[in-house]
């Protein structure tokens, strides 16, 4: 991992004097129109001083949600997905206004490119008569993640606005304009976030033992990979969500409503894979399980141990690991002893069903002397809002780290290192270019 960053282009390297620099970050924070939790942003902000003690002038883009219709090809232009709430956030904090453009150009498909009614403001940026420009949402341009012709000429029309790339957006892995095509038209550096992310991964890659990961999810079927890694690597697993139902249901011959197809084929690949790994893989007892995804409703949910149940027992939803699987003893024994603990996980269908959650991140925090490495948006968002106190006192504790990209990290995870990442890999390749 060290020898990634050796071969990385560095912010602390480039001349920034009077340059335009255009930043991309992850600053994927609004959901509906407000901000959830502004770590994304405060964890940039290191890197945005320092380009401006250098002299530099910013502009500044992420991508906000997904207004892209997979299924239609269509781009919703609305507030719910506008950089608007982080600006506001960032006049607050660090005292500077940025100008957010809005262009004429677009139609379903979003934006045709970038006006050229920007030139003006750049020239105002450069005099120093604005402090700063934050771009519309990324995936409002039709470029993002269009065609190679569509993604190529929003890359060509990005550095067209500025000197200076500067990747800081460890969380946005995804091949796309703004975080890979840019790179082939601008002298490119990895910001100071993207560097200690990728220097913090080697805490994963290369752990103090023993080592515990905890991963939940959705769907199994996109976290096999990463799982698979993973098992080769620690010394315990710990399942949550849908991909513990699934696992479940496929080792223990059950019927859980709610469990696609795909997820429990995944499951059932997963296990075959796992079956020398067994002693490795540590399984809550108790769930929850509900009739309705509709909320928690008196009589609606109870406590199931899953180990008690005849094979082919049908049940509906689970919806959370019940808060007494963590006092059971292996499970206690595993995270007090575990001297690296890894956490991806939300164990319940929240708002709702948040107790198993709860328990979860008391019982980490209840080993002082581990190193906790806690990575993903829904992740640290239920830290933050289920134990505030804890949250508030995690971030200032040398035992804790919290990664902006959970699923960065995963896909980092199932290639084996960072170096399979192309926007990581479009910086290494840019160096000495220009």
């Amino acid at each position: 991992m060290n020898d990634i960053l050796g071969q990385l282009p560095k912010i602390q390297d480039a001349d920034l004097k009077d340059k335009v620099v255009l930043v991309r970050v992850d600053h994927n924070v609004v959901k509906d129109g407000l901000i959830k939790d502004p770590f994304r942003i405060d964890i940039t902000l290191g890197t945005l001083f320092n380009i401006l003690a250098k002299g530099g002038k910013l502009i500044l883009m992420t991508h906000v949600g997904r207004p892209h219709n997979k299924k239609t090809g269509e781009i919703d232009i609305s507030d719910t997905t506008s950089v608007d709430p982080i600006v506001r956030y960032l006049r607050k904090k660090i005292y500077t206004d940025f100008w957010t453009p809005e262009f004429d150009r677009y139609d379903k498909r979003g934006y045709v490119g970038i006006d050229t009614s920007i030139n003006l403001k750049i020239r105002k940026l450069r005099s120093g008569a604005i402090n700063g420009i934050y771009l519309p949402n990324t995936r409002w341009f039709n470029g993002e993640e269009g065609s190679l012709e569509e993604q190529k000429y929003l890359s060509q029309q990005l550095a067209g606005l500025a000197d200076v790339y500067v990747n800081d957006a460890f969380g946005s892995w995804q091949p796309h304009a703004s975080t890979v095509g840019v790179t082939n038209y601008l002298p490119s550096y990895a910001g100071f976030l993207l560097q200690n992310e990728i220097e913090s991964l080697n805490k994963i890659f290369d752990p103090i033992n023993p080592m515990l990961a905890i991963i939940a999810g959705s769907k199994f079927d996109t976290k096999i990979g990463p799982l698979r890694a993973l098992l080769e690597k620690v010394d315990y697993l710990i399942l949550g969500g849908v991909i513990y139902n699934a696992y479940l249901a496929v080792k223990y011959d059950l019927e859980i409503e709610g469990i696609s197809a795909d997820d429990i084929e995944a499951a059932r690949e997963f296990l075959d894979f796992s079956e020398k790994y067994q002693d490795k893989i540590i399984e809550p007892t108790f769930v929850i399980e509900s009739d309705t995804l509709e909320g928690k409703m008196p009589g609606k949910h109870r406590i199931v141990n899953i180990k008690t149940l005849p094979r082919k027992t049908k049940l509906n939803y689970i919806l959370d690991v019940a808060p007494q699987s963590f006092d059971e003893p292996a499970i206690q024994e595993v995270i007090s002893k575990s001297a690296s603990i890894f956490v991806n996980a939300v164990m319940g269908l929240t708002p709702h069903f948040y107790e198993g959650t709860i328990k979860l991140f008391q019982s980490i925090d209840e080993n002082k002397s581990a190193l906790k490495m806690l990575g993903g948006g829904d992740t640290l968002q239920e830290f933050r809002v289920l134990l505030p106190g804890k949250y508030l006192r995690a971030v200032d504790d040398p035992k804790y780290y919290f990664f902006s990209g959970g699923g960065t990290i995963l896909t980092a995870i199932e290639h084996g290192s960072v170096d399979g990442l192309e926007p990581i890999r479009a910086l290494i390749d840019n160096k000495g270019k220009f």
